[in-house]
Formats: structure tokens, sequence, C-alpha cells
């Protein structure tokens, strides 16, 4: 049997195919059995996020759901023109999850624009491929470190209707601000109707009635349908610079 270290150097230095093949299972017995290739792994795929992102300056990032379609009341027309004009106006780069649906539209519009249009891809048992609209990737094993890429380093996060993992995600960077382990930057919901419900109930339920937030922290995130404004939050946020010396 191969020892540890052996393990441990063929997991970092396999293809990206191979490492989906040979990918050590995040369970008890994975960890148990394989315990410093699995860190070894992780902390590979943390490194290689940070060197990724590092190489575009200014970013914003979108979230929202992989299912939309024709029968949504949420236009993926918006994640595209959204995109396209935050390149063409302010020149950022487009990070998503390089999926379907929102994430799709908004890659095509920064594509479409001529700017850098990224996605941070994730292996799952159903193979997803990135969107055709992306012109750099970079896959990952581990939801938490995607997700970490994803929160950790944009001037802006800007939010569609999505389900469990676009919510994860929300309340994932809504933390980070709120506890101030990311410097704040915009938080930005899109369509009023799917997030109203929500703020309501976070006003309400978690702030008003227990008392568990701040009554500043529904400040923390902003609920728009304006493309303008959306712009001018960007513009006026500063660049995070923090992160890049990592």
């Amino acid at each position: 049997m191969q020892n540890i270290e052996d393990e441990t150097k063929s997991v970092l230095t396999a293809s990206d195919d191979q490492k989906s093949a040979s990918a050590i299972p995040m369970n008890n017995e994975g960890i148990a059995e394989h315990p410093l290739a699995t860190l070894s792994r992780i902390n590979e795929e943390f490194k290689q996020g940070f060197e990724f992102i590092k190489k575009y300056e200014k970013s914003v990032t979108f979230f929202g759901s992989s299912r939309f379609d024709t029968a949504n009341d949420y236009s993926e027309d918006d994640a595209y023109n959204i995109a396209r004009k935050i390149v063409l106006e302010l020149g950022y780069a487009i990070i998503t999850g390089g999926g379907p649906g929102v994430m799709e539209a908004a890659n095509k519009g920064a594509f479409e624009a001529g700017g850098d249009s990224l996605g941070l891809t994730i292996d799952l048992p159903r193979e997803q491929l990135p969107n055709p609209y992306v012109t750099d990737h970079l896959p990952f094993h581990y939801f938490f470190t995607r997700k970490t890429i994803l929160t950790y380093a944009a001037e802006a996060y800007i939010f569609f209707p999505g389900g469990f993992g676009t919510l994860d995600e929300f309340f994932d960077t809504l933390t980070l601000i709120q506890t101030r382990k990311i410097p704040a930057v915009p938080i930005i919901l899109f369509n009023k109707s799917f997030w109203t419900p929500l703020h309501d109930f976070i006003t309400v339920e978690i702030g008003k009635r227990n008392s568990f937030i701040d009554k500043f922290d529904t400040q923390l995130y902003k609920i728009t349908d304006d493309h303008d404004e959306i712009i001018n939050m960007i513009k006026k946020a500063p660049v995070m610079r923090w992160w890049k010396d990592f």
C-alpha cells in the first residue's frame, strides 16, 4: 500500500481528470484513512484559488440559480445586461460558478462585451462543464474551498434569485462582512419580488421580534432592480487589496 507521502504527492500532481477520479471523499472514512492527503488537497485548492483570482485586479461576483428557464419570472436578460454594463463601463472581471442559468447569462454578458469572464466550477457526480462563455476557469472538488474563493475577493456581490446554494452564499457573505472578516463591500440583491419577503423575515423575526441581529445589519445589503444604481454602487466601492498579498 502507498504510504501517506506517496499518496499525497499523487493527489497534488495528478491532472484535473485524475483528481476527480481519485478524489478522497470528505467523510470520516476518507479523512481517517488519508489525513495528510486530504489536508494537502484542501490546501492546494485554496492556493490555486487565490492565485487564480489574483490575476484579476477588480471583479464582481454573480450568484443565482442554475435552473432558470422561460417559465421563471426572473429574466436572465438582467444578469446579461448588468454584467455587460460592468465590463463596458468599469472594466471589471465577472466571476460566477461557471454553470448554466444566471451564471451563464452573466458570463455571456461579460464575454460579448470583450471582458474577463471567469468560472469557478465544481466537480459533481453529474459532470458540470463550464458554460461556453467562460474565458478562464478553475475547477474545485470541495464546495467550501470554492465558496471561499467566490466570497472573499470581489469588489461587489450580486445575488439573483436562487435556491439553497444561493441563499447559503448570501448568508455566508453577509456574515463575513457583519463579523468584519472581510471588508464591507456592496451586497446587491436583484429582483425585489423575490428578496423582499426574505428581507421582511430578517427584519421582523430575526431582528425586531428576537433581537438576534443588530438593527443596522439589514443595511449591509441592498435590494434593487435599477441597473444604473448597481453600477454606481460598484463604482463607489473601494478596490479590495487586503488579500492580494496572501
